[in-house]
């Protein structure tokens, strides 16, 4: 039975060469479904209303092009009130953004027509996702799935620092935002919790809370990270300084820094992170999008959502 096919598609990925290439990806799509719809997204969050609003009409196949952050809307719409609309509906995933760390997680091709034929060809395959409750920008408590990795610290200044020059309409590039915060970061003191157990108080650079196994651009961050275990890796990077981190940076693409004395990890179902001064500002970036601040929980909901790939 064939399937009721959306397509979502957001333009202005991969600074806007999706548009530009549409006319070609298009033409890929209908090499593999005979049938589909597409909507081009205008705003922020809009794929998540078009993914919902899909899903209620009966669409059981929602294609996503564009990188992370689209990924994250569209997951965001296969969700109301907390909980899967349709558990069978399914995501697939047309890389096409400037970040797509979640399609190494799932091991996709990153070519259109390779992609399209893993989700034509593929059956479906439950995975978790990641739920996050922090502290918006306007002091409410706001609520946010992922499919990757969400962190707080030193990579949302990063995230901050790489929208606040988007907005000012100042090119920069992830890398260069990444070395400018590093030379103004301070690390941050935090009250930590997992599964309700209580983690020595301190100073730490970063708190990376991981469904997936790689973000910030290729950055191996939890390498033992598995989308189907019912676990959430939680990596943190204890009292490193500055030069220190950047000097064993390498390590993160490579996967080999969990090694490191300052560097813990763990597996758990929720994990609870606050500033032990709570007039810090420590930033949250979900899915390579800067969303707000701590005091935050992030739980896994496992096996929640279905993925072709």
């Amino acid at each position: 039975m064939p399937h009721k096919t959306q397509v979502i598609v957001n333009p202005e990925s991969n600074k806007g060469r999706t548009r530009r290439r549409w006319s070609e990806i298009k033409s890929a799509l209908r090499g593999f479904f005979k049938e589909f719809r597409y909507d081009f997204t205008e705003k922020p969050f809009q794929a998540a209303d078009m993914a919902r609003e899909a899903i209620k009409s009966g669409s059981d196949l929602i294609i996503g092009v564009g990188g992370d952050g689209t990924m994250n809307e569209i997951a965001n719409g296969f969700f109301e009130k907390g909980r899967v609309i349709n558990p069978d509906s399914a995501l697939g995933v047309v890389p096409s953004g400037t970040g797509c760390d979640f399609t190494k997680s799932l091991n996709l091709p990153s070519d259109v027509k390779s992609a399209l034929k893993v989700i034509a060809g593929s059956d479906r395959k439950k995975i978790d996702v990641g739920r996050a409750a922090y502290t918006a920008p306007s002091g409410r408590t706001e609520q946010r799935f992922f499919l990757n990795v969400a962190d707080f610290g030193f990579g949302g200044e990063v995230v901050r620092e790489v929208n606040r020059k988007r907005l000012e309409r100042r090119a920069s590039s992830y890398f260069r935002c990444l070395y400018t915060t590093a030379l103004t970061y301070r690390n941050k003191r935090l009250k930590l919790k997992m599964d309700g157990r209580e983690l020595p108080a301190g100073d730490y650079m970063i708190g990376a809370v991981a469904n997936g196994r790689i973000f910030g651009k290729g950055m191996k961050i939890s390498p033992r990270a598995e989308l189907d275990d019912g676990l959430l890796d939680f990596v943190l990077v204890r009292g490193m300084k500055i030069m220190e981190f950047l000097l064993h940076s390498w390590r993160i693409y490579l996967g080999t820094h969990l090694s490191h004395p300052k560097i813990d990890f763990y597996r758990s179902r929720v994990v609870e992170a606050e500033p032990e001064n709570r007039d810090d500002d420590v930033a949250i970036e979900i899915d390579g999008e800067q969303v707000g601040r701590l005091p935050a929980v992030f739980e896994v909901l496992p096996l929640s959502m279905s993925v072709k790939g």
